[in-house]
């Protein structure tokens, strides 16, 4: 069965409800994916700390987002990210954004899931090279739009059977489900354009 990994960057002083929302459905998420400020930011957000904690007592799992800018980043940087997700805001694991997806650059990733403390999820956005699966608990083999989505679905998954495969959707209609496609993993969203992750699931929207 389908469960949901949630990326939702939006402010909690600005999105109360929504994140209560989130909280609420914690019996159906594998983890939500912290992003105060493209990454931890510069200082500890208050806040930010309050929502970790309330999904931490939940039983949520909790992964700070560090941008890999596809192997391009100093893996230094990327290292003071995850350090800082974990100080600050006691995080379960960690999401990289921007990952590559041929074996090229495997090495990077490699040694960057040695930081990591618990469960690693790479953003390749499409199908990895199958080396991907030796170091990650979650692959994301899929981001983009719904469109997009019907009409050239994911390559299947010739890997390992032991890592989890997520499908991130945007730009999806109220009443459509993309969990029915099979993936373990997935989160569909409303939203489109430069910031699609400010908005939640249809059925986790809050009533206004």
């Amino acid at each position: 069965m389908s469960t949901l990994l949630i990326p939702y960057y939006e402010h909690p002083s600005v999105r109360p409800a929504e994140w209560d929302a989130i909280i609420a459905a914690a019996p159906r998420l594998y983890g939500v994916v912290l992003n105060p400020a493209n990454g931890p930011g510069d200082a500890p957000d208050a806040a930010f700390a309050e929502i970790a904690g309330r999904l931490r007592a939940a039983g949520v799992r909790v992964l700070g987002y560090a941008d890999t800018d596809y192997a391009r980043r100093p893996p230094a940087d990327v290292v003071r990210d995850l350090t800082r997700h974990r100080d600050w805001y006691g995080t379960d694991g960690a999401f990289l954004d921007q990952v590559t997806s041929g074996p090229e650059e495997f090495a990077y990733y490699r040694r960057l899931a040695t930081a990591v403390r618990g469960t690693l999820a790479l953003n390749h956005g499409t199908t990895p090279h199958p080396s991907y699966a030796r170091i990650a608990d979650v692959l994301v083999t899929f981001e983009g739009p719904w469109s997009t989505y019907r009409r050239q679905p994911p390559r299947p998954w010739r890997g390992g059977t032991d890592v989890r495969l997520c499908h991130l959707v945007y730009g999806v209609p109220d009443g459509v489900d993309p969990a029915a496609e099979g993936v373990d993993l997935y989160c569909a969203v409303p939203g489109g354009g430069d910031h699609p992750w400010g908005t939640l699931p249809h059925t986790l929207e809050p009533a206004r």
